[in-house]
This record gives C-alpha cells, structure tokens and sequence, in this order.
C-alpha cells in the first residue's frame, strides 16, 4: 500500500463535496459552473445530462493527469465529475472529493491542492456521501465487504493488438453507441499510452437512469458518481472498474438488501460488463 498523508492517515473521507444548495435557475447554475471551475484553472473535457434534472460536467487539469500518469491504472483518477442537480426548484452543485478518489484509486499524490482549487472555485463545500466516513487506510483497500471486488479486480472489456488499435475499436463502438454506450469525454494521459473514457449507459439494468433511481435517494443528490468509465492501456487491453467495486465507492453506507439495496440493482453489474464490452468492440 501507498504511504498515507498523516493529515489523513485518521481522518473519515467522504465520496462527495457539497458546494452549495438555494433556489435558482438551473440552465443559469450549469453556466455559472463551468465558468468558475475554468476561471479556476480546470478544464471542462466533457457534459451530459444523464436524465431530467441532472447535468453532470467533467473537468480535469495539469495535476490530474500528471497524478493519473503516475500509476499503473491511475487514469481512472485523471477527471473530476461536477453535478448540478434540480430537487424540486433546489439546486445543489456538487463534485466527487479528490482526496477520496485518490485513496481508492490508490493515487502516488493524494490531490489536497486539488481539493482546495476546486472548492475555492465552486465555494463552500460540505462533505457527505456516507455518515461516518472512511479512513485513508480503509480506502486503499476497500470492497464493500467480503468477496467483494477490490480496485485491483477490474473487469477486462476487450483485448486488441495494440494502443491504437484499442483506441479506434472504442471510439467506434461508442459512436456507434454499442450496448446503449456513448462518448461523454475522454482524456489522454500526456506521455503515456493510456487514456480514459466517460460514458453515458441507456440499456435496461445497465442504465444511468435505472441505477441511479435505486440507489441515489437522499436528500442531498449523489448525481456526481456518473458518469462511469472505459479505460484503454498501453497493452491494447480495454478494462473497467467492476461495477460492485465502483458503486460501492460511491455509495458506501447502501444497505445489501430492502428498499433502495444492492439488491435492486443486482442484475446491473452484469450488465453494465456486458454493455461496455459491447461497445469496447
């Protein structure tokens, strides 16, 4: 396991930040967003609204990428995923916690300064997403319990004979939306033979909209898990993280059974494999 930062070696982590919630537009909010995270040196790579009342956008910097390039599949960790969500005429604008996201994805540096820029670009942030947190040491190995996948247990979408020959087989595959799987954004990691990918699902139990209706029901949206990712190596392989692995993250306090469970989504990890192998061709 990676050295722990000792400002966080007890700290509990939390997958999301609240920037901030109020009445307001949310055509104008998604505008204003955008321009405060690229007035805060962010780049915005990518933006879909994966149903009514959700825009998600992704962004990503010098810092993110030079982090992702670090590690073996630290292209997981290259983006950052800003949410503005409608509940009922309260806008919330929310982003995943860097810091959080560093420590599951197993990430050399674990992104404080990232942290900091993105909350003095969006304002004032709460973290939430589970009631008691997470520790930095728990994070670096974490499964949602036992013979649950871990970080290192991705699911393989597609093996092709090279980068380049993987590269144009997704690229394809998303445009010709394989599986109900389509391009969101991707970011290549400079210097490296990796790149990653965002996609927006459509298909059945694989579906952003199906998920999210099961297992994202507080108050307080968790809409920033979307959306999910394609990751292409420098081998020609095709990988994901497994589903029951990235859900977990994202939602670690979900019950495994009863009303909005696992349970309710136990066809989805399946399916979300089976969609993206499609459109990893």
């Amino acid at each position: 396991m990676l050295m722990l930062s000792t400002a966080y070696a007890d700290t509990k982590l939390k997958p999301f930040m609240l920037a901030s919630k109020g009445s307001g537009d949310m055509a104008q909010t998604v505008t204003d967003t955008k321009s405060k995270l690229t007035s805060g040196g962010f780049e915005v790579v990518g933006e879909y609204s994966p149903y009514k009342g959700v825009n998600i956008i992704i962004v990503t910097n010098d810092a993110l990428k030079a982090n992702a390039k670090a590690t073996q599949f630290g292209g997981y960790g290259a983006i950052q995923r800003v949410a503005v969500t409608d509940m009922g005429g309260e806008i919330q604008v929310s982003y995943t916690n860097p810091v959080y996201m560093a420590y599951a994805y197993r990430m050399n540096d674990h992104l404080q300064d990232v942290a900091a820029d993105l909350g003095a670009a969006l304002g004032g942030a709460e973290a939430y997403g589970s009631k008691k947190g997470l520790t930095a040491k728990k994070l670096q190995k974490y499964h949602y319990m036992f013979g649950m996948p871990y970080f290192d247990d991705p699911d393989v979408l597609a093996k092709h004979g090279s980068y380049d020959t993987a590269i144009k087989a997704v690229e394809a595959g998303l445009a010709a939306k394989k599986g109900g799987v389509s391009k969101v954004y991707r970011v290549d990691l400079p210097g490296k033979k990796q790149s990653v990918f965002g996609v927006a699902m459509t298909q059945e139990m694989s579906s952003d909209k199906t998920i999210m209706t099961e297992v994202d029901f507080k108050p307080v949206r968790s809409s920033a898990h979307l959306p999910y990712e394609m990751l292409v190596d420098g081998d020609g392989k095709v990988y994901a993280l497994n589903a029951k692995f990235r859900i977990a993250t994202s939602f670690p306090d979900l019950s495994m059974a009863g009303k909005n469970s696992f349970m309710g989504i136990m066809a989805s990890p399946d399916a979300i494999k089976k969609a993206l192998s499609a459109a990893a061709n």
